[in-house]
């Protein structure tokens, strides 16, 4: 089995990843349907409402997301996961029959994302935790980008199909069908042994433990350099849920059909963006630092590109812009923190990355409908060359880069001491 695919001779892994494809093609399709009810169905193309919904959806993660670290750290993973994707699973089914029966309103669907946004408080810092118990460490990252791998290959599929099954059959269907699809992660949760769990040497004490994470990203400059880059990014450039809902409607007058296509195309870039990251041996942060700025360039001329179809091909190298830094900055905190504080630091890192969303989306939904569409992801665009740009800077004087003149480029040959999980 080639480098890419590495962590899947690992069986256990190997089961998670294949019921994680199809829970996340569920989750894709979901959000399509989602958004297209609240655009078309429940008010009249409002891209605030929209943001609303989005907002309302990664609140709790803001609010929730730090303490939820705690949890990966203590608790059982396996039965707070199983908890999790049931609760899920659960809700899609309420939404569903609301939907089906014709007696769903806007409000429901913003009590439905807010308690959507609250179990997947919970569930992402031990999802992304439980990973690392599956495979070797010196396995993490491959894990790390096959998991975005599997994400974004739903990602790819999700929406399509959503687009077409919204027209065909309606979007209470794709609720139901997102429903099924947490059936795969619970059931492989009883048939998984976790083989390579790195436990601390003794248990850490509940006291001061939420506390201990915010301290030890403070002595991490590393850390917080990603932390900044995927905070603003996140929260005014990271909207395309929203914002290619309402340039297929609004701009290019276009159904939930283009609409599906045009998170497909994203999906693209994003899936190659995953298989990339998955071969890379070690992450580092001036790929972060470089990838958003890449991110905004390529979503910049996004935002002006004249027609349908040259805005889905743009959407190519903005999502392969877009995984290259997440996955890059995932794998490089998984990696290089202290095991025992992996669930809190992680915890943090999500509130930052997901909890930015309830500031920018509701923002950048106001600027879709003051300023129009292309606005909405220009906005972003600008955001990120800035956060880029001040980051690297800052990192470059932090830690004393040394520039390097090879042949008609210069390259940055260190970001300075790495500073490993095992140097804590």
């Amino acid at each position: 089995m080639g480098r890419t695919f590495a962590s899947l001779k690992f069986r256990s892994y190997r089961l998670w990843f294949i019921a994680s494809v199809f829970a996340n093609v569920g989750t894709w399709m979901q959000r399509v349907a989602q958004d297209w009810v609240v655009l078309t169905e429940l008010t009249d193309n409002s891209g605030f409402a929209v943001g609303v919904t989005t907002a309302l959806q990664f609140l709790p993660m803001l609010l929730f997301g730090a303490a939820a670290g705690v949890l990966a750290d203590r608790m059982d993973k396996r039965k707070l996961l199983i908890f999790t994707q049931s609760a899920m699973g659960i809700l899609a089914i309420v939404m569903a029959v609301l939907l089906l029966t014709n007696t769903a309103a806007l409000w429901h669907l913003y009590v439905f994302a807010f308690l959507t946004g609250c179990v997947a408080a919970a569930d992402t810092p031990v999802r992304l935790v439980y990973i690392s118990s599956l495979v070797p460490p010196k396995m993490l990252p491959n894990a790390v980008g096959l998991n975005s791998t599997s994400f974004n290959m739903a990602r790819l599929v999700g929406p399509a199909v959503a687009g077409v099954a919204v027209a065909a059959v309606g979007p209470g269907w794709v609720f139901l069908l997102n429903a099924l699809t947490f059936a795969g992660p619970v059931f492989v949760m009883f048939l998984i042994k976790e083989t390579y769990e790195s436990a601390p040497a003794k248990k850490p004490e509940r006291k001061g433990m939420f506390m201990q994470g915010f301290r030890y990203i403070k002595r991490r400059s590393d850390i917080i350099v990603i932390m900044c880059i995927a905070g603003v990014v996140s929260a005014f450039g990271l909207n395309f849920q929203m914002t290619t809902a309402v340039m297929a409607r609004v701009q290019f007058h276009r159904g939930p059909e283009a609409y599906g296509l045009l998170t497909s195309a994203m999906a693209v870039g994003t899936l190659a963006g995953a298989l990339l990251a998955a071969r890379r041996r070690y992450p580092r942060v001036r790929i972060v630092v470089l990838a958003a700025l890449a991110f905004g360039v390529a979503s910049g001329a996004a935002a002006l590109a004249p027609g349908y179809w040259t805005f889905a091909l743009l959407l190519i190298p903005t999502g392969l812009a877009t995984l290259t830094m997440l996955t890059t900055a995932n794998a490089a905190i998984q990696m290089y923190t202290h095991p025992s504080m992996r669930g809190r630091v992680i915890s943090i890192y999500q509130t930052v990355n997901m909890g930015a969303t309830p500031i920018g989306a509701p923002i950048v939904g106001w600027v879709a409908e003051a300023w129009g569409p292309r606005w909405s992801i220009g906005i972003g665009s600008i955001a990120a060359v800035i956060i880029a740009l001040v980051m690297g800077v800052w990192a470059w004087r932090k830690w004393q880069v040394e520039v390097q003149v090879q042949r008609y480029r210069p390259f940055l040959t260190s970001y300075g001491p790495r500073e490993r999980a095992e140097d804590d």
